[in-house]
């Protein structure tokens, strides 16, 4: 695929790429990752400049004991890359995998660099992006600092809910409920999510669930809209 049928396919990636210059584009490459697929490696050599055109990843930091803490998950339209590239650094300092199947536009790294130093438009976009990853980023770090295990796990779930059910933060008890969802990610998964131990977050999910905040179905978490609302009440009174 060539970037120019990707565009098509992908209307909004031309706000990105609207002022790329004509040898740039033909240096342009359309690489798909399936999901699970390694995008790039911590301490790898950056290489080349990415933009994500469709799909979702997450980016993860891993040190070695094995642990794995995830930052953030995000999603199409977004940059690999930009953090290195504008810091000047030559390795990746992070690690992220296709969550779902991830088409991006790759770039040679010196190529991107003069492009980004000589437009006022892409570097404004990769400006964007970052700040808002890093704003994302202070905000959920200051959850994790400051509050409790249930909180974070409170707080997870009612914004899954919302995600799901945006309708959802203005239903009262009262009005048609959306059916229930299962939470489907494994504890690991969630934990690194979370921020947290496996068996902090063990222990956090059996307490919610004896105090009712949602059911266990399998060893999944369940709830509908009854314990959304109960734990958005809990959140509200744990922020004062």
């Amino acid at each position: 695929m060539t970037l120019s049928e990707l565009e098509k396919e992908v209307p909004e990636l031309a706000d990105y790429t609207e002022t790329m210059p004509a040898e740039l584009r033909r240096l342009a490459r359309v690489k798909v990752h399936p999901p699970g697929g390694l995008i790039h490696q911590k301490d790898s050599e950056l290489r080349y400049l990415g933009i994500v055109a469709k799909g979702e990843n997450r980016v993860i930091n891993e040190f070695e004991n094995g642990k794995i803490y995830m930052i953030e998950t995000n999603k199409a339209i977004d940059f690999i890359g930009e953090v290195a590239l504008l810091a000047n650094k030559p390795e990746a300092s992070v690690t992220i995998e296709a969550l779902t199947a991830n088409t991006i536009v790759y770039i040679p790294r010196k190529d991107a660099e003069k492009w980004v130093n000589s437009d006022t438009h892409i570097l404004r976009k990769m400006a964007e992006r970052t700040a808002f990853k890093l704003y994302r980023s202070s905000y959920n770090n200051g959850l994790k600092l400051y509050y409790p295990p249930m909180f974070l796990v409170a707080d997870y779930l009612v914004r899954l809910y919302e995600q799901f059910f945006p309708e959802s933060e203005n239903i009262s008890g009262k009005s048609k409920a959306p059916r229930p969802i299962t939470l489907q990610k494994t504890r690991e998964r969630l934990g690194e999510e979370l921020g947290m131990n496996t068996k902090t977050l063990d222990r956090t999910i059996r307490s919610m669930h004896k105090d009712g905040y949602f059911s266990l179905v399998k060893g999944k978490i369940t709830y509908g809209i009854e314990e959304y609302l109960r734990m958005k009440e809990y959140l509200s009174t744990a922020k004062g």
